[in-house]
């Protein structure tokens, strides 16, 4: 399990993350959903170990991430990451791009790793795009191309940081079809995002930051249905 025990972070003098508690158990998929700047993005960085926290503890299966003897490039072979760009390399084919860390992190031979990379390509829909370029791709391919990077480090969790934000809305359905698979296969996933309906349909918890803060979590039904916070209430009555 993913276990956070009041973490406070900090940007100077901007407290973003404001003594947050959340543990996410082996199989949930927890959405967190707030307005830009109340922290959520920062939460990812910190589970992966890509920004330090200020105060707190936050745990991964018993290890703790910001501990000085963790070794954080091996925790993060089983903490996947997607963010809003998917940063690609474009001299390299899709295939190749998948292939990439599976053979230079986990040092996996040439022909295991492209049967890894091709699994996972088929896995998101782009069996038909393993010798194309990034460039040739849409938005949305490019965003399952990240996801079946990630993917390809068979990791136990996964972190999606507003995957579908800087897609046309077009495109934004692929993704999601594609994260609503993750879940329905068992994947443990925190997902950023501003897709409401995502968010009510494929959850088991959803949690309203505001200001740093968690003000509520619960389950969809709850959240969406019966808010108990004024600023949950608010904030969705403004994204319906």
């Amino acid at each position: 399990m993913i276990k956070i025990q009041n973490v406070h972070k900090s940007f100077g003098p901007l407290k973003v993350l404001k003594g947050i508690d959340l543990t996410v158990e082996k199989g949930e998929v927890v959405t967190v959903i707030g307005g830009s700047g109340s922290g959520k993005s920062t939460l990812l960085t910190c589970i992966n170990g890509l920004e330090p926290i200020d105060t707190g503890r936050i745990l991964v299966d018993g290890t703790e991430v910001h501990a000085r003897t963790t070794d954080l490039n091996r925790l993060r072979q089983n903490i996947g990451i997607v963010f809003q760009q998917w940063n690609a390399f474009p001299h390299l084919t899709v295939l190749e791009n998948v292939t990439l860390a599976p053979r230079k992190v986990l040092g996996i031979g040439k022909a295991e790793a492209e049967a890894i990379a091709e699994k996972q390509l088929r896995h998101v829909g782009l069996g038909e795009k393993l010798s194309t370029f990034p460039s040739r791709l849409s938005g949305g391919q490019q965003q399952r191309m990240a996801i079946a990077r990630a993917l390809a480090m068979s990791p136990d969790y996964m972190l999606f940081d507003e995957v579908t934000s800087a897609l046309d809305p077009q495109l934004v359905g692929e993704v999601l079809e594609t994260l609503k698979m993750l879940a329905e296969e068992g994947m443990t996933m925190i997902c950023v995002t501003h897709e409401m309906a995502f968010a009510r349909d494929v959850s088991d918890r959803v949690a309203y930051f505001h200001k740093g803060i968690m003000a509520e979590i619960g389950a969809p039904e709850q959240i969406f249905g019966d808010p108990q916070h004024p600023e949950t209430r608010a904030f969705l009555a403004s994204v319906r």
